[in-house]
């Protein structure tokens, strides 16, 4: 574990450089007993991949004492007995339809896949949530099958479609929202991603797992799936 300055009341903790389901689990297993036994301390905490970015309340505790309290927190207590490697798991049901997989043709073709085999082998995979950025409940989820990976589209869409799920590099994602994005799109989920009225705010956190079921056109449509393209 290692700890950097960013500004008076904020650090970086970083745990390791190696982007995986270990670092991962290290970064939840952190953020969770930071978030537990240092309530009043901590102003926010964001968990990314292998680091955390702590803000904290300058008036009760300067840098070096905020290294010294982050270092006991996270190194304190027994990972078994307090549940903090529990880890939960949330299945996501996509329309791989041409109507919706508005780029599973050309990942089709870049990976010299039949559509079936890519649909496969991206929904049989379970997915560590790494991050959440770029939009509100944009998941960052990894790794993709290293043989259905793609890179982002030359040229942005300036619109992508609520609740799309691409690939990009070995990435992939939901757009919970309607936004300008690159990832290369190969369906489309009625799940909403976003819950404005939630504490949570995004369905899924960094720490969760997430697992695609690929279902029918009939069922995305009972589910409240839109098959406009925007």
């Amino acid at each position: 574990m290692r700890i950097e300055s960013v500004n008076e009341n904020t650090c970086m903790v970083y745990f390791g450089d190696q982007i995986g389901a270990e670092s991962a689990g290290l970064v939840k297993r952190a953020t969770d007993r930071l978030r537990r036994d240092m309530p009043d301390l901590i102003i926010d905490l964001v968990p990314s991949y292998t680091s955390i970015l702590v803000t904290w309340d300058l008036e009760q505790a300067d840098r070096f004492a905020i290294t010294r309290r982050l270092r006991s927190a996270i190194d304190s207590g027994d990972d078994s007995s307090n549940g903090d490697d529990s880890t939960r798991i949330v299945e996501l049901p996509v329309y791989y339809g041409p109507e919706v997989g508005l780029d599973l043709e050309d990942v089709c073709e870049h990976a010299g896949l039949s559509r079936d085999d890519v649909v496969r082998i991206h929904s049989e995979k379970l997915y560590q949530v790494y991050a959440i950025g770029f939009a509100p409940g944009f998941a960052y989820l990894g790794s993709t099958d290293e043989r259905i990976a793609i890179p982002r589209k030359s040229t942005p869409r300036l619109k992508v479609p609520t609740g799309s799920v691409g690939i990009a590099g070995t990435q992939t994602a939901i757009y919970p929202s309607c936004t300008p994005g690159g990832w290369q799109i190969i369906g489309r989920t009625p799940q909403k991603m976003v819950d404005w009225d939630s504490d949570s705010l995004a369905l899924v956190q960094v720490g969760d797992q997430v697992r695609f079921r690929a279902i029918c056109r009939d069922e995305f449509l009972e589910l409240g799936g839109n098959l406009d393209e925007l």
